[in-house]
């Protein structure tokens, strides 16, 4: 998603209730969207590309978040940490239909195999994730660069840490880079008032 678009959309219409902001971040998926297809029909070699996207937006009711594919977004609170997306791919149905394990799953050859993009079809089918947020808690919106070298345990030990925020990203992306960091890895950590 264009980032600058997407802070100009949010600065012009200032949404103050949840259901706003949850209307601000739906319209900014369909805006990814449509721009993402367009490209497709100026650009036909693009076909068939699309992008995962997280996107979370605080207020004083708490969070809403926007979610589709398989990066992901967790949310560390009092040491304790919780994923809050649940992966669109092949891998992760299977694993609902407990066809798989969540352990053979990480390292299955279709785990990048997703089933929802954003710029893949013109319905987008989009989970949209309200919650609440306390002082001190961490939200970390990641890629699948990040979780397919660091698991869970190691984020959380990473997040409990005394690092400073920007210590914290800088040590996640370390460690998936020395674990083979065969994707890109990308990683965004706030952490609420």
């Amino acid at each position: 998603m264009d980032t600058e678009q997407l802070k100009k959309n949010f600065e012009e219409q200032i949404a103050t209730t949840e259901r706003q902001i949850a209307e601000q971040v739906q319209a900014s998926f369909r805006l990814a969207n449509q721009n993402i297809l367009a490209d497709v029909r100026k650009n036909p070699r693009h076909k068939g590309m699309g992008c995962t996207a997280e996107l979370m937006v605080f207020s004083n009711e708490g969070f809403v978040l926007g979610h589709m594919g398989d990066s992901r977004t967790y949310r560390s609170r009092k040491g304790l940490l919780k994923q809050l997306t649940q992966d669109h791919s092949f891998v992760q149905d299977q694993v609902n239909k407990g066809l798989l394990t969540s352990e053979n799953a990480r390292k299955h050859p279709l785990r990048h195999v997703i089933l929802r993009a954003v710029g893949i079809n013109e319905q987008l089918a989009l989970d949209l994730i309200r919650g609440s947020a306390y002082p001190k808690d961490q939200f970390l919106l990641c890629s699948d660069g990040l979780t397919d070298m660091v698991d869970d345990f190691q984020i959380q030990e990473t997040l409990s840490s005394s690092l400073t925020l920007n210590q914290k990203v800088d040590h996640l992306i370390e460690m998936a880079l020395a674990a083979g960091g065969s994707d890109n890895v990308t990683v965004v950590l706030v952490e609420t008032q």
